[in-house]
């Protein structure tokens, strides 16, 4: 794959394989450069109007056909169709996900190298504002991450429950739980990774907020959030909820996400 010091000119015809490149394109690009977005961003649209934009199918033969500059794709995602593109000659690049707030800065500038975003001062965020490329928050984050994410919490901190569909909350030493604790709440599970919960416990030791971080489309998925038993021992108030697309893919908007906590956590003080 192409060295990053090797770019000389910017792509003018990009691609993306998947959800995350497409929103990414979306926030920084203007739509002449990007020659296709996969059809997830149709399913999962980001709060910028991409419906003129163009559309590849996702198969092999199509993308070959519009003889892409360059493929971006996230390192989980499209692997079989990424790799037949690499073995025809296709530059295809690759971008690690973030699994900290300070891979969050490396990935969006990895981002700008590729795309030779460099040279633009500002661009339009989600609220039609301008701001930098690289939010001015960073410094701020990178001070953060140097500490010890279990430093930041307190005794006095109110504990949030992170609830995703099925039951399943959010423990630490994720990415979600840096968040969470960046925004400056006490992560209610004191267990690592994605844990499935059981509702006896939950009621027995409550905690003082619920965030719904799942889709709000009936489902059976939701069931656990609307057993009626969490509605009687829990206040409305105690249920808290964020913009959901924004914990789906790393990017610009993972800074406005803390933003949003913040603002939470505040009725909490």
């Amino acid at each position: 794959m192409t060295e990053p010091d090797q770019f000389d000119i910017a792509y003018q015809r990009i691609a993306s394989l998947d959800l995350c490149m497409d929103w990414l394109l979306a926030y920084y690009l203007d739509p002449s450069r990007v020659l296709a977005l996969s059809p997830l961003h149709q399913r999962f649209p980001l709060p910028i109007n991409t419906t003129q934009w163009p559309v590849h199918d996702g198969s092999l033969e199509q993308l070959v056909s519009l003889r892409p500059d360059l493929v971006i794709v996230g390192e989980f995602n499209a692997l079989m169709l990424r790799s037949q593109l690499q073995r025809l000659g296709v530059n295809v690049e690759v971008l690690a996900l973030p699994r900290s707030l300070i891979e969050v800065e490396r990935y969006l500038q990895r981002f700008i190298e590729i795309l030779d975003l460099s040279s633009i001062t500002t661009i339009p965020n989600l609220s039609n504002e301008s701001i930098d490329p690289l939010d001015p928050k960073l410094d701020d984050l990178r001070s953060f991450t140097e500490q010890s994410v279990v430093a930041q919490s307190t005794p006095h901190q109110p504990r949030l429950l992170l609830l995703g569909a099925n039951g399943v909350g959010t423990g630490q030493d994720t990415f979600e739980d840096q968040l969470i604790t960046r925004a400056g709440w006490q992560n209610y599970l004191t267990s690592s990774g994605y844990i499935s919960l059981d509702l006896e416990g939950l009621v027995t030791d409550l905690p003082d907020a619920i965030l719904w971080a799942a889709p709000e489309s009936a489902a059976l998925a939701n069931q656990f959030a609307q057993h009626p038993v969490l509605a009687k021992h829990l206040p409305e108030n105690a249920w808290l909820t964020t913009d959901y697309w924004r914990w789906q893919c790393p990017g610009p908007w993972t800074y406005e996400l803390i933003d949003q906590l913040s603002a939470l956590k505040e009725t909490f003080d």
